[in-house]
């Protein structure tokens, strides 16, 4: 079965372009010119991917975003964000509603096909496997992260602070895997960058600040052990 994305943009030109170079990728794509038109559709869940813009009539390219991070069966759905508004408050608006990434127009097609495989192997959304690659990929028991009050479950992607479930983002989560399997060292963004989200995606330092300013609020007292080291970067240590 292939992978099916869902291009959500009032531009018809703009959705005919990614449609026909996504599909060219390999993946099963359909557009809604709307997010209200998207909003209707019977099968949300069944996408591995919104590829949305912004300004579009009565409800943005936000509001579909925040809907669908409220709804089960999308709350976990990536998003990348491709819109014509570059100025960084938006992008930051975009990044902490809980998209992965985002792009601006007018785009670099060969860039947005890099996010969005960058997007959906770092959620093992464009993975094939068989039957029995998924028997023995389950078999795998990775044991608990377990920081004082800190707990990330890998098995099942869940993460608790004092034993209280937390909702992490996935970039949120992989950050926070990372720096707890490589405490008390301070890394780069670009190296933060190659562990998180790999080798073949342009990710902006504000990004990386981000991410990590959003997922310090949501550690409580433990965010004091992510540490931030001016012209170099950002790490875990253990006793801060």
């Amino acid at each position: 079965m292939r992978t099916k994305i869902l291009v959500i943009d009032d531009e018809e030109a703009v959705c005919e372009i990614l449609k026909f170079n996504l599909e060219r990728e390999g993946y099963e794509v359909d557009c809604a010119y709307s997010a209200e038109e998207a909003l209707d559709l019977d099968n949300l869940e069944s996408y591995s991917l919104f590829m949305v813009d912004i300004m579009m009539g009565q409800l943005s390219g936000f509001d579909f975003a925040s809907r669908i991070r409220n709804v089960t069966a999308t709350e976990e759905t990536p998003i990348l964000f491709c819109s014509a508004l570059s100025d960084e408050d938006c992008v930051v608006k975009g990044l902490n509603i809980g998209a992965d990434d985002y792009v601006t127009k007018p785009f670099n097609i060969g860039e947005v096909l890099a996010r969005v495989r960058a997007i959906l192997r770092r959620t093992g959304a464009a993975q094939k496997r068989s039957a029995a690659e998924i028997i023995e990929q389950e078999s795998i028991y990775e044991a608990d992260i377990v920081f004082k009050g800190l707990r990330i479950d890998r098995n099942n992607k869940e993460f608790y602070l004092n034993n209280e479930p937390v909702t992490l983002t996935r970039t949120e989560f992989d950050i926070l895997v990372f720096f707890l399997t490589h405490r008390n060292r301070v890394y780069s963004r670009e190296e933060i960058i190659k562990h998180v989200w790999g080798d073949d995606v342009v990710v902006t330092g504000r990004t990386i600040d981000t991410n990590i300013t959003r997922l310090r609020k949501k550690l409580g007292d433990c965010d004091k052990y992510i540490v931030t080291r001016q012209g170099f970067g950002y790490g875990f240590k253990e006793t801060n």
